[in-house]
């Protein structure tokens, strides 16, 4: 009877965790292309930085930047000749064309980027994105970050602090 009950346990639990490592599993079709990248704060002229610095907060009126690398299953940078195109989808539906090229004056590093301003209106709260990469023959693998509301992209109330006026 204790064994039976330590197997029934034991089965149990890793029911539990296949069922989680399945859920992590954030890109579909899984394995075609890896997905690494962040979101920072993009420099809007008179606005205070630091920019181009990891942020998930962001109030009305900043703007996010997406930073984007894609790799194939080969370990090759998937850039504008492997992609059609890289898209953020937000969680309200709204889509944001990220275009791939240099990026540092001079030049250090290549990948997808593109900004977007939140409207001064736009409503309060984790809003989320998943990313589409869609492949030359038309095919789209679709990869989504953490999914916890306090690690998404979230607005918030406030106005963006601004730059102290230069002399």
């Amino acid at each position: 009877m204790k064994t039976t009950s330590s197997v029934v346990i034991a089965l149990a639990a890793f029911a539990a965790f296949a069922g989680s490592a399945n859920a992590q599993v954030t890109t579909k079709p899984a394995g075609k292309l890896f997905f690494e990248g962040d979101i920072v704060k993009h420099n809007i002229m008179g606005q205070q930085g630091p920019f181009c610095v990891l942020q998930s907060q962001f109030k009305r009126g900043e703007a996010v930047a997406w930073r984007m690398r894609v790799i194939q299953a080969n370990g090759t940078v998937a850039d504008n000749t492997v992609l059609k195109s890289l898209e953020v989808e937000l969680g309200n539906g709204q889509k944001i064309a990220l275009t791939y090229g240099p990026h540092g004056m001079p030049p250090t590093d290549f990948f997808w980027a593109e900004s977007w301003q939140i409207p001064a209106e736009f409503p309060t709260g984790s809003l989320g994105y998943k990313v589409h990469a869609t492949m030359q023959d038309g095919s789209v693998v679709t990869w989504q970050p953490f999914t916890r509301a306090a690690s998404q992209l979230v607005v918030v109330a406030g106005a963006p602090a601004m730059a102290a006026p230069t002399p």
